[in-house]
């Protein structure tokens, strides 16, 4: 097996792995963009986009022609009160659309996640891929829509260019550590005047939780300056960014590993993949691009989303500070009382303890809401300034149904084909023939990866396709990444966890110096 499949494999170190939860597969800026070639062609993606990129996994048709009829149908499916709307009650209010059991049938429990989990894979998402060029449901070729960010997880969306190329992020009397800054209690991104934030990209202010994680991430590194700095003291500035980008992203990738991932797909479906030489649709190692229909799937995280949140414990005179993740009433407000981001008030910070399990604080943490194939209604009218191109249509779901015509993405059934998977049953589909007869066996792919984690595993994680496609490109993305752990030092452990050789998001956010209640 080679350094870095070893590296990988740490993944499963304490895990029983018994058989594979599904047998149908068969065996089988301190960096530049890539200038590597193309679309994917072929069931191996053999000839791949640039990393700039986007590009194909298969070589497959699409699950329908961009007629006016599959527009309206699938905008229809996507609309509020659709059958995508689990139809919260909004009038009731945050509070009670979390504690009353009776408001959330829609929004059933994932006990295996906290909320928190949401944010991170948002985060996550925010790291490898940004399309800022096509026009939503106009076919266009992957290969001529850049992607703003890299095909990696190495943090080009808090780091941007670095000091040299992005100065504006970071501290004019100390260059290798970020600005932060503060409106209240506690930190806040660095704002202009007009409340927008100074960050390398825009969409880590959507809400309070993700700007939360953002700013977390600024304090860990300024923290690991400081490290460095005690380490070495003759370091000098350059070399002590360095380092500490060094050491936070490699730390930020094991958690991604051993935490994010498991939870996500399941240690078997890591397992499966790992048995493999090589990734068997996403490219070699060193040819990473953005796969559209990774982009297309991966979008099952707008389903884990609760419609409120408490945000944190003291924000509001010392007392919890609850609120809907969006309002549309709340536009232009000073201090909305939604979680939107683009403000910066005393209250908007994240008490961590409500979104993570920390020791000692276990009766503070809340569930994550289920995968499955209904999404927070207050997703189904988002704020303009939630969304990139800030234009319409509004619904998350829209949007994402309509984002399969611009790429002309599979269907979830050719590619379960593909990759030897059991398909869902049209039976199992049977919804969606109101809306166009040919979407029960030829489904949108985001469509079908929700229902495929409702079906096979009761919403916990994702099914066979949607896990797949995940454990693929995650995977492939850390092994195409020369500056990866798993490539540059196979042998790496964590060392900033509570834990020797672990790492979770609460040691990240204890490193950084906002765990725990607050």
């Amino acid at each position: 097996m080679s350094h870095r499949l070893t590296a990988l494999c740490g993944v499963l170190t304490g895990i029983a792995v018994a058989a594979l939860a599904w047998t149908g597969v068969a065996a089988q800026e301190h960096r530049g963009p890539d200038s590597r070639g193309g679309e994917g062609q072929g069931l191996r993606g053999d000839e791949h986009g640039e990393s700039g990129r986007f590009g194909r996994m298969f070589h497959l048709p699409p699950f329908a022609e961009p007629t006016p009829a599959v527009k309206e149908a699938l905008a229809r499916l996507g609309a509020r009160g659709g059958p995508l709307d689990a139809h919260d009650n909004l009038a009731a209010g945050p509070i009670a659309l979390i504690l009353d059991p009776a408001l959330n049938v829609g929004n059933p429990n994932n006990d295996a996640h906290s909320a928190g989990m949401t944010f991170v894979g948002q985060f996550l998402d925010h790291d490898m891929t940004f399309d800022t060029a096509s026009r939503l449901g106009q076919p266009t070729n992957p290969r001529r829509s850049p992607n703003a960010r890299r095909p990696y997880f190495d943090l080009d969306s808090v780091y941007g260019d670095g000091p040299a190329g992005s100065p504006q992020l970071y501290e004019s009397t100390d260059r290798a550590k970020f600005r932060v800054e503060s409106g209240g209690i506690y930190e806040d991104l660095p704002r202009e005047p007009s409340g927008r934030a100074i960050i390398a990209d825009p969409r880590n202010d959507e809400t309070v939780v993700i700007a939360g994680l953002q700013a977390a991430m600024l304090l860990a590194h300024n923290h690991a300056v400081d490290l460095a700095r005690q380490a070495d003291p003759s370091i000098d500035d350059d070399a002590a960014f360095e380092a500490a980008r060094r050491r936070l992203t490699w730390h930020y990738q094991w958690m991604i590993v051993h935490e994010f991932l498991p939870q996500l797909v399941g240690p078997s479906m890591i397992a499966h993949v790992l048995a493999q030489p090589h990734r068997r649709y996403y490219p070699k190692p060193g040819d990473a691009y953005m796969p559209v229909e990774f982009q297309i799937a991966y979008r099952m995280g707008h389903s884990m989303v609760r419609p409120s949140y408490r945000a944190n414990f003291t924000g509001i005179g010392g007392a919890p500070f609850f609120a809907l993740i969006f309002d549309p009433g709340q536009q232009g407000a000073a201090d909305p009382t939604d979680l939107r981001g683009g403000v910066r008030a005393a209250r908007r910070f994240v008490g961590w303890s409500t979104f993570f399990r920390f020791p000692g604080l276990e009766a503070d943490v809340r569930p994550n809401k289920r995968l499955d194939t209904h999404l927070s209604t207050p997703l189904f009218e988002l704020p303009l300034g939630a969304i990139a191109s800030s234009a319409p249509p509004t619904s998350l779901a829209e949007r994402n149904l309509l984002r399969h015509l611009t790429w002309s993405v599979p269907s979830g059934q050719a590619i379960a084909d593909t990759i030897g998977a059991p398909a869902l049953r049209p039976d199992q589909l049977a919804e969606l023939a109101a809306f166009h007869p040919r979407f029960v066996t030829s489904t949108p792919l985001w469509y079908y990866v929700l229902k495929e984690a409702e079906v096979s595993g009761h919403g916990a994680q994702l099914g066979p396709v949607g896990g797949y496609l995940v454990t693929e490109v995650f995977l492939g993305l850390l092994q195409s990444d020369p500056d990866a752990y798993v490539n540059e030092q196979p042998d790496f452990q964590p060392t900033w966890g509570a834990v020797p050789r672990e790492f979770r998001m609460i040691d990240l956010l204890n490193f950084a110096g906002v765990g725990g209640r607050r």
